[in-house]
């Protein structure tokens, strides 16, 4: 792994500098297939950005946004979690195209749920984990998503483009 990753929370950010992540976000590319799995990263900022129970991150990296991710309270069923409020829900996780095979993900993932046990910590929320789905046919994803500490905790049926795996991480 190479490199160093910072999750500048979105909603923190004043007006200018906000601009200028959404401007970098716009930027980012999928890798070939990806879309399957993750959606438009500007679309998904945006609309994280409206709601009250998400928290965006520009996943930055020398700089300039390489990623995003979307840390989410009260929805941790849609990851096939058995209850909503035990897990922060990690959603829209991605890496840029260009950007990966360098282990930023492993890096983003990590900071994910650190930064997911400070908003608990903070809002006193009363979670436990992060917790997220990854696609079988993801073999980056599950790989990064592994070495940044989460465990599978079960195979899921109610993702979009196929059968999911449930990783957890606790705090």
């Amino acid at each position: 792994m190479s490199g160093h990753v910072w999750l500048l929370p979105l909603k923190n950010l004043d007006d200018d500098a906000r601009a200028v992540k959404l401007g970098e976000i716009a930027l980012l590319e999928l890798g070939e297939g990806q879309d399957k799995f993750v959606g438009e990263p500007l679309r998904m900022v945006l609309i994280a950005l409206e709601e009250d129970s998400r928290y965006p991150f520009a996943v930055d990296s020398d700089g300039a946004a390489v990623g995003v991710c979307t840390l989410q309270s009260g929805a941790a069923t849609l990851a096939g979690w058995p209850d909503e409020d035990s897990a922060w829900l990690l959603r829209g996780f991605l890496i840029d195209r260009r950007q990966q095979g360098r282990g930023l993900g492993t890096l983003a993932a990590d900071a994910a749920a650190r930064e997911a046990a400070k908003l608990t910590a903070g809002l006193g929320s009363g979670q436990a984990g992060v917790v997220l789905s990854v696609n079988e046919l993801n073999p980056g994803g599950l790989a990064a998503y592994r070495k940044a500490g989460f465990e599978d905790r079960g195979r899921y049926e109610g993702g979009d483009a196929g059968p999911q795996r449930i990783m957890y991480r606790a705090f």
